[in-house]
């Protein structure tokens, strides 16, 4: 019963929300069309002024994986971390969160296709992605796009953070699991 009433929400949310502020629009007498192609255009130069805050986060993403480094420290890690009943597995993962997204859901692909659904490390993979944030990618794209260029308080802050995440994901997990 609950599961169908979330069901629907989740369905009609965004239509809701949409008619919603159009009938807003109406009453305000906002010219809808205009704001909208004017957002558009404001979205579109914006998205050119963060590419190459992306490429450089695509480049050292992509330098940092084939250097070997992950392994390295996958391997100099995985001892220390084993005490604390963390997978080797999950290192690289611990690694690359901070960096890319889409990196990350590669890593636990691979680790969820490997160890399967039921493992230990496929749900501390799960929870470690949950509990952190690409925050490199954040900086380039949110900083870049209002121009923002010292970022050291917010990168520390952040970094912070997805450690944090990450020590409260294997704190949990090994409560859990």
């Amino acid at each position: 019963m609950l599961s169908q009433i979330m069901n629907a929400i989740s369905l009609w949310a965004l239509p809701v929300i949409i008619l919603t502020i159009l009938t807003a629009g109406l009453f305000k007498r906002v010219p809808l069309y205009e704001t909208f192609t004017d957002g558009a255009k404001d979205g579109f130069k914006v998205a050119v002024g963060i590419i190459p805050y992306l490429v450089a986060i695509i480049v050292a993403i992509s330098m940092f994986r084939a250097s070997g480094i992950i392994e390295m420290i996958e391997n100099s890690f995985a001892p220390l971390l084993a005490h604390f009943h963390v997978p080797a597995d999950t290192i690289p993962l611990m690694i690359v969160r901070s960096l890319s997204g889409s990196a990350a859901l590669g890593v636990f692909s691979d680790i969820a296709n490997n160890f399967g659904p039921d493992d230990y490390a496929t749900k501390l993979s799960a929870v470690m992605v949950g509990s952190s944030e690409t925050t490199f990618y954040v900086l380039a794209v949110y900083f870049g796009s209002v121009g923002i260029s010292k970022l050291r308080y917010a990168m520390l802050t952040g970094l912070l953070a997805d450690f944090i995440g990450i020590v409260a994901a294997v704190s949990v997990c090994n409560l859990v699991f």
